[in-house]
C-alpha cells in the first residue's frame, strides 16, 4: 500500500527533473532555476498530500498522471532551452525565468484575471438568465421547439466575434461590447441544448405530472427542467468554452485590461517571457473554471 502510494512514476520524474538542473547551462541569461524547482516542489507537495488523503485509487491515479505530465513538460522545456539551447532564447525562455516573471507579476496578473472573470460572469449569467427560461418555454411545445432548435443551431454557428464592429458602433464602451460577445457566445448553445433536453423528456413523466394537476410554471421548472438538466449542462459547457475563447480574442482587439490584453500588450513589445506567462495563466484560470463547473454539474446531477 505504501509503495503504490508514494513510489510512482511521477515521483521518479520529479527526481529526474532535479537531476536535470545539475547539467551546465548553455544560455546567456541567468536561468533562475530556483523558481522552476520551487514550482516542481509545489507539484510534488500536492501529489504527496493527495497520496496521504486520497480515498479512491482512481482519484490518486489522476493526480499522479497530471503530475507526471507536468514533470515531463518541465524536463523537456528545460533541456530544450537552458541546457541544450535548441530553441530561440528570446522566444522561448527557460522555465525558471518564466516562473520568476510570474511571481513578480502576481499583483498585475490578479487585476487582469479579475477583469476577465468579471466580464465572463456578467455575459454568461445574462445568457443563462435569458436562454434557460426561453428554452423551456419554446421546447415545451414539440412543434415550436423542433423548429426553434434548428434556428438556434443556425444562428449559433455564426461566430459572435463578427458582431464586434456593430457592438463598437452601437454600445457606449468596449466593456459592454465584450459582455455582448460573451452573451451571444453562451446564449445560443444553452438555448439549443435546453430545447433539446425538454424535447427528450419522457412523455410519461409529463403525463404523470398532469394527472397530479401540476401548474405550468411548476411543470417547467420542477418537473421538466430537472429531467432536462443533463442536456442543458452540455450546452452550458459549450457556451463556457466559447466564451473564454472569445473573451481573450475580444480583449486582444481593444481592451485595456484582462488576460487577452496582457498577452497582446507584451507580445507587441517583444516581451515573450511575459507572453508565455500570460498563456500559462490563461490555461490555469480556464482549467480551474472548468473544474468548478464540473463539480457544480456533478452536484446537480447527483441523482444520476
Amino acid at each position: 500500500m505504501f509503495k503504490t502510494r508514494f513510489f510512482r512514476v511521477a515521483n521518479g520524474l520529479f527526481l529526474l527533473f532535479l537531476l536535470v538542473q545539475l547539467l551546465p547551462n548553455r544560455i546567456s541569461k541567468a536561468d533562475a532555476p530556483g523558481y522552476a524547482v520551487g514550482f516542481a516542489v509545489i507539484i510534488e507537495a500536492a501529489l504527496l498530500i493527495a497520496s496521504v488523503l486520497a480515498k479512491k485509487k482512481w482519484g490518486l491515479d489522476l493526480v499522479a498522471d497530471i503530475a507526471s505530465f507536468l514533470y515531463a513538460l518541465l524536463i523537456a522545456w528545460t533541456l530544450a532551452t537552458a541546457k541544450f539551447n535548441v530553441m530561440r532564447e528570446m522566444l522561448f525562455p527557460p522555465p525558471g525565468i518564466v516562473f520568476r516573471q510570474l511571481a513578480q507579476d502576481v499583483p498585475q496578473l490578479g487585476r487582469h484575471i479579475g477583469s476577465s472573470l468579471a466580464l465572463i460572469a456578467q455575459g454568461y449569467a445574462l445568457a443563462l438568465a435569458v436562454s434557460l427560461p426561453l428554452g423551456l418555454v419554446l421546447g415545451y411545445s414539440a412543434r415550436i421547439g423542433s423548429a426553434a432548435t434548428y434556428v438556434a443551431k443556425f444562428l449559433g454557428a455564426i461566430p459572435p466575434v463578427v458582431y464586434i464592429p456593430y457592438g463598437i458602433a452601437l454600445l457606449p464602451s468596449f466593456r459592454s461590447v465584450s459582455v455582448l460577445v460573451i452573451f451571444l457566445a453562451s446564449f445560443w448553445p444553452i438555448l439549443a441544448s435546453t430545447m433539446s433536453g425538454v424535447l427528450l423528456v419522457e412523455q410519461r413523466i409529463v403525463d404523470q405530472a398532469r394527472v397530479l394537476n401540476v401548474g405550468r410554471v411548476a411543470m417547467l421548472f420542477r418537473i421538466i427542467l430537472p429531467a432536462a438538466l443533463p442536456q442543458v449542462f452540455i450546452g452550458c459547457s459549450q457556451g463556457l468554452t466559447v466564451s473564454f475563447i472569445l473573451l481573450t480574442s475580444a480583449e486582444m482587439i481593444g481592451a485595456r485590461s484582462g488576460m487577452g490584453f496582457y498577452v497582446k500588450n507584451y507580445s507587441d513589445l517583444g516581451n515573450y517571457t511575459r507572453t508565455i506567462v500570460g498563456v500559462l495563466v490563461i490555461g490555469i484560470v480556464i482549467s480551474l473554471a472548468f473544474f468548478a463547473f464540473n463539480k457544480l454539474q456533478k452536484f446537480f446531477l447527483r441523482w444520476r
